[in-house]
């Protein structure tokens, strides 16, 4: 049976990753409308580390089955 954390995890590492690496390369003359805050990078990191938890805990349930 496919646990449903697999699918999320994956879906919000790669939405993550996208916006943590374009945060990181950007221009920062982009930012200056939102009050120099690099939202791209802010929100990406958080995106990136729920997408790895949801994946490692649905990879650990898996292994007990």
């Amino acid at each position: 049976m496919i646990d449903v954390r697999i699918p999320i995890g994956m879906l919000f590492t790669a939405i993550g990753l996208i916006l943590a690496i374009f945060g990181a390369v950007s221009d920062r003359a982009i930012y200056q409308r939102s009050l120099g805050i690099n939202i791209n990078l802010g929100w990406g990191i958080p995106l990136l580390v729920f997408g790895v938890v949801m994946l490692l805990l649905g990879r650990r349930s898996s292994r007990k089955i």
